[in-house]
């Protein structure tokens, strides 16, 4: 009689980002080097291409439309697993209950930026291939650790080591900390209130790639690492080399100002002149393009003051870009557009962004989420996150040169 085949189990990865964070409002969408920090851990999850379905659970609006724009499904949670006393597992019960074809979940922490595919890759190998119930990630720390003691005459004692025989770090293999980065387990074990349980074993990640955001302090700290170590999704990034950048409506507010005696005037924001100066110190071209008419006295009088070139009444924006392009490709152009003409432009480009009081039919196709409006900022805002992008882009092509020239 023939073996029956052991059906496949149905894997999940859901991302738990309630909206009512107190460190940091809002905080699993706010922008973390330029992507929202839920986007970090999506892209992670679908890049891995290990799970059945990725979800993110959450009783946010916001929240809600961050994860669909980045390719996750949606379980909105109920208002009873939705307070602030409410745990992790009750969250995680509740969307099985729902979902009762998952078997397998991997709960992954929305606040753990450097989170790769191939960490989820091979965790899920332990379970898969080597019959392991539940993983969990961790991260070997050195710390040595001391109890406190609340008691007269001693108010602390060590818990991990000896003070007369104090290990130099190379000498101590360290201990194995949960990072909370992610937890496999079946939906067995999940039924019975455990994160992990059975036949149990952890995934150690590397320090670099342990980050984690609770407070606001955290936050510039997570920002470089994320830089450094984060994964930056399948296509490999490229340098930004070539700036374009609308006059009307991103340089300036769109308002043309006329004085008593009929002389026309345009507001300059100086951040934006230093942003502009900023990107040309670092061997970005800028080039700014305007479409309506404008006065050649105007751009002249633009084109000194920023130090960058000017082309006025550009009737065809996709036709005169592709000329200044110039052999780059379109990962190596950033686009600050603000109007309808600009769309086709902002979703090619391989950075793109818009103002903030950008038109409706606008946002859609932008790639970074500005928080300035025109004339306020604005360009400084996009030239600081062109060259952090550059600077890990950078540090990434250099770790690849070093480690193609290794020899193991």
């Amino acid at each position: 009689m023939a073996r029956r085949r052991k059906a496949k189990r149905h894997i999940a990865a859901l991302i738990l980002a309630r909206g009512g964070s107190k460190g940091i409002p809002l905080k699993n969408i706010k922008m973390l080097a330029g992507v929202p920090l839920i986007g970090w851990v999506i892209r992670a999850a679908l890049d891995s291409g290990v799970f059945d379905s990725v979800w993110v659970s959450t009783d946010h609006d916001d929240i809600e439309k961050v994860a669909n724009a980045w390719g996750a499904k949606v379980h909105r949670r109920s208002p009873a697993v939705s307070k602030d006393c409410t745990s992790s597992l009750e969250t995680i019960q509740e969307f099985c209950l729902k979902h009762p074809g998952v078997g397998v979940i991997c709960n992954i922490q929305a606040t753990s930026p450097c989170l790769h595919p191939e960490h989820l890759i091979k965790a899920l190998e332990l379970i898969t291939k080597q019959n392991y119930d539940s993983v969990h990630s961790v991260v070997r720390r050195h710390h040595f650790r001391w109890k406190e003691v609340k008691r007269r005459g001693c108010c602390t004692k060590p818990l991990n080591l000896n003070p007369a025989r104090r290990p130099r770090r190379q000498d101590w293999a360290g201990e194995l900390c949960e990072n909370g980065s992610f937890y496999f387990t079946t939906k067995n074990f999940i039924k019975k209130g455990l994160l992990h349980g059975g036949k149990t074993i952890y995934f150690e990640m590397d320090q670099g790639c342990s980050v984690d955001i609770d407070v606001d302090i955290d936050w510039p700290v997570a920002e470089q690492r994320v830089l450094r170590y984060g994964y930056p999704g399948k296509d490999k990034p490229e340098v930004v080399k070539l700036l374009l950048c609308n006059v009307s409506g991103c340089l300036t507010d769109g308002q043309i100002y006329i004085s008593s005696n009929g002389e026309e005037m345009v507001s300059i924001n100086t951040r934006d002149q230093t942003g502009i100066n900023m990107l040309m110190k670092e061997g970005v071209k800028v080039i700014l393009i305007e479409q309506n008419p404008l006065a050649k006295t105007f751009a002249d009088k633009i084109s000194q003051k920023m130090g960058c070139e000017v082309l006025l009444e550009v009737d065809d924006k996709l036709k005169e870009v592709e000329k200044l392009m110039d052999g780059l490709n379109w990962k190596e152009v950033a686009y600050l557009g603000n109007d309808e003409p600009d769309v086709k432009i902002l979703n090619l480009a391989g950075l793109s962004a818009v103002p903030l009081d950008a038109p409706v039919m606008v946002p859609s196709a932008f790639k970074y989420p500005c928080k300035c409006a025109a004339g306020h900022g604005l360009v400084r805002e996009f030239a600081e996150h062109i060259l952090k992008l550059n600077k890990n882009t950078k540090s990434q092509m250099e770790n690849d040169m070093i480690c193609s020239n290794m020899v193991f």
